[in-house]
């Protein structure tokens, strides 16, 4: 009887309550960092290297209504007028400094980022032997 009498002030404090909180906070403590030295410790491997330092320029779509070729033999270049729906662009003068019809078209490819077949349908040539 004297045990219970002695333990009263115990159970006033709450500490039947009290007590197990620690345990329970160690064991989620240890229990955490058991999760995370294993989830730290796994190797991923990157199947594709990233590039960093890459930067992508991006060019509007551009809609060629028509490209006129006027090619200049004895002055030695050729003159070019494109076309576009562009509300930005109406219009683009290149001048190149070669009277090929084949080094034109691949100068043109390049400058405005469209394949041979789609230069070869809108091109206009207007040979000069002035």
């Amino acid at each position: 009887m004297r045990r219970l009498r002695s333990l009263y002030p115990l159970k006033s404090l709450g500490l039947e309550f009290w007590l197990p909180l620690p345990i329970l906070a160690i064991a989620f403590w240890s229990g955490g960092a058991a999760i995370a030295d294993k989830i730290l410790q796994r190797s991923y491997y990157v199947t594709t290297p990233i590039q960093a330092n890459a930067q992508v320029q991006e060019q509007p779509t551009k809609v060629i209504l028509s490209i006129g070729v006027e090619i200049k033999y004895h002055q030695g270049f050729s003159k070019v007028k494109v076309k576009t729906a562009n509300s930005a662009l109406k219009k683009l003068e290149f001048e190149f400094p070669f009277t090929e019809v084949s080094q034109i078209e691949v100068a043109l490819s390049r400058e405005l980022g469209l394949s041979l077949e789609q230069i070869q349908k809108t091109v206009h040539y207007q040979v000069d032997f002035r």
